[in-house]
């Protein structure tokens, strides 16, 4: 009866092994710069939301809260949100990461997780851009678009690239 689920069984195997191996690096990482405030890859995100803003007219100044391990979005003149490291959407990325090398499939998988890297990066910048310039002009629904609506475009976008990846690179028959 096992035998039948070996394949299942050996994907999942594989899924959590990465997922569990890139979320240890991840927590390294961040273990290794608490000191100096917000880690410098969630510094690098706010940092590049801020020039896109204001080249968007949406003018933008960043203040550090190191105590904190915050940034703030001063945007118009107030300060609209906040980026802390959970903005940064590391952890989306490790279980997108995670989930395609589980259907491993040579050369074309570091591909694909390449360009799906850029593409959820992306995603990730319009997303807080986004979030900031509706906290700015429409404070209103702020805690919708950060709780569901934002939410929803970025996960979204990984199960869009999931479905991708096992529709036509995963599960296609490879002699065909």
């Amino acid at each position: 009866m096992l035998k039948d689920f070996k394949p299942v069984l050996g994907i999942l195997l594989r899924f959590i092994i990465i997922y569990v191996v890139l979320l240890f690096a991840y927590q390294y990482y961040l273990n290794t710069s608490k000191d100096g405030g917000l880690d410098s890859f969630s510094r690098l995100i706010a940092n590049q939301v801020s020039d896109l803003q204001n080249v968007l007219g949406f003018p933008t100044r960043l203040y550090d809260d190191v105590k904190n391990e915050q940034v703030w979005f001063y945007v118009k003149k107030q300060y609209v949100t906040r980026m802390v490291e959970g903005c940064n959407a590391v952890s989306v990325i490790i279980l997108f990461v995670s989930f395609v090398f589980a259907f491993y499939k040579g050369a074309k998988t570091f591909i694909f997780v390449g360009a799906g890297l850029v593409l959820l990066y992306v995603m990730n910048l319009l997303r807080i851009i986004g979030l900031n310039m509706v906290m700015s002009d429409h404070k209103e629904y702020g805690k919708m678009f950060h709780n569901f609506i934002f939410p929803a475009i970025i996960y979204g976008s990984v199960v869009v690239l999931w479905l991708i990846w096992i529709k036509f690179f995963a599960l296609k028959n490879e002699n065909s």
